[in-house]
């Protein structure tokens, strides 16, 4: 039998109301020693608690019984008053009944093992409440709602309707079945690594939903980046001189724009120099650049091509900044700003919105919100490229290989192989969820 435990649900702190959770077999006695009495599930009641003599608070409490909880298990919340002294005699009257302090993610853990959401849905919930954008928030909505679940579940379909035929033909040799069974998996199995390539090509649009879309702006020295940065962050985020050179290393800050998270970068200047700072600091922003999902080229009045060109690329934003000390860019060829008047800025902004709303955005679903799904996808792909190549002259060795893929799209739900990865899903979470 399980042990009961308790967290804190809200946070730590003064507050209005404190929620302290419960979960676990002996939820009813410790409602029971703190004087609650067991309510009717499901019906917020006032109580008085009381432990050892000594009134603790007057609460709200709402029972759940299993199976019809978050975990599964009988579940209670305290609904306390939010000073700090009163959470704490209410858990150190918890501790003294027999219940232990919860760990991170230990709730939402017992749910998916008491089969109330498979992984997926489990860490739809960290990334609800790590949410701090529209974008991140509908995505965890969907992904909670199981769309990423149904996505792998539709892999696995066509990967078992190919192991049947596979594995008909190793059973059942000397029955009256078609010649070359294993053989007519090849389509299916074709079709199955068309999808797979597809997701995999598609697979960093979740992650940048869920950890930033990387912006970042290159440049000669003194092109001036970082007053466009200071102006796109809108705080005095990196020095500003006219002395070229003076950013020698990543500024990074984080905006929200259209709705996304994006991470903005400031680097230092694109020369050769002997100042070994400043090199680092060049090197650092190459790095920077060609990792970068967006680059914004920023050019000052008369500024040449010069090395920044190199990291271009052909939908990259081209930027001619100061405009307020030159003539504005030729039509059609970028967009023309100054941090000092703002001119462009509005214009600038609105851009980088549509860019980030058009490479993050899209019809379905994806298919990858996390490093652990595109292991899991790269890892299947490997098996059925594998067995597509054994169908023809060793089906046993086919069938092998399907399983193995078949296991990698099951663990990212969580059906198989589930404890080896239990602590990297579970390690992210809040106390008390």
């Amino acid at each position: 039998m399980t042990d009961t435990l308790f967290a804190l649900a809200t946070p730590p702190g003064r507050g209005a109301i404190a929620v302290i959770r419960l979960s676990g077999p002996g939820v009813g006695a410790a409602l029971e020693g703190l004087g609650a009495g067991r309510p009717e599930p499901r019906r917020a009641v006032l109580r008085r608690l009381r432990h050892e003599g000594e009134v603790l608070d007057e609460a709200l409490v709402l029972r759940f019984v299993a199976p019809h909880s978050y975990t599964g298990e009988d579940v209670a919340e305290l609904h306390l008053h939010g000073g700090r002294a009163v959470v704490e005699a209410v858990s150190a009257a918890l501790l003294e009944l027999g219940l232990r302090p919860a760990e991170a993610g230990e709730f939402t853990r017992r749910a998916f093992q008491n089969g109330r959401m498979d992984l997926t849905r489990a860490e739809a919930v960290a990334d609800l409440i790590d949410a701090e954008t529209a974008a991140q928030a509908r995505q965890a909505l969907g992904q909670l709602d199981g769309a990423l679940a149904r996505t792998y579940a539709g892999f696995r379909a066509g990967l078992l309707r190919a192991l049947a035929l596979v594995e008909a033909e190793i059973d059942f040799p000397d029955e009256d079945m078609p010649d070359q069974l294993a053989q007519q998996a090849g389509p299916e199995l074709d079709a199955l690594t068309v999808a797979l390539d597809a997701a995999l090509s598609d697979a960093g649009r979740g992650e940048r939903v869920r950890d930033g879309y990387r912006a970042v702006l290159i440049g000669e020295t003194n092109a001036g980046k970082s007053a466009l940065f200071n102006a796109l962050v809108e705080r005095e985020a990196a020095i500003v001189t006219a002395i070229p050179g003076t950013t020698r290393d990543v500024l990074d800050a984080e905006l929200e724009i259209g709705g996304y998270r994006v991470r903005l970068s400031d680097t230092a200047g694109l020369r050769d120099s002997d100042d070994p700072v400043e090199a680092e600091g060049v090197r650092r922003a190459r790095a920077r650049a060609e990792a970068a999902d967006l680059r914004l080229w920023v050019r000052g009045p008369g500024d040449p091509a010069g090395a920044a060109a190199a990291y271009v690329r052909p939908d990259d934003l081209v930027v001619f900044s100061k405009a307020d000390l030159a003539a504005t860019a030729p039509v059609g060829q970028g967009f023309s700003v100054s941090a000092a008047t703002g001119e462009g800025l509005e214009v600038l902004r609105a851009a980088l919105a549509d860019r980030v709303a058009r490479d993050l955005a899209g019809a379905d679903f994806p298919p990858v919100t996390r490093a652990r799904h595109r292991r899991r996808l790269e890892a299947a792909r490997i098996a059925v490229l594998a067995a597509r190549c054994h169908l023809a002259d060793a089906p046993e060795l086919a069938g092998d290989d399907l399983r193995r893929a078949a296991d990698a799209l099951a663990a990212v739900t969580g059906e198989v192989g589930v404890e080896d990865i239990l602590g990297e899903v579970f390690s992210s979470f809040c106390i008390g969820k």
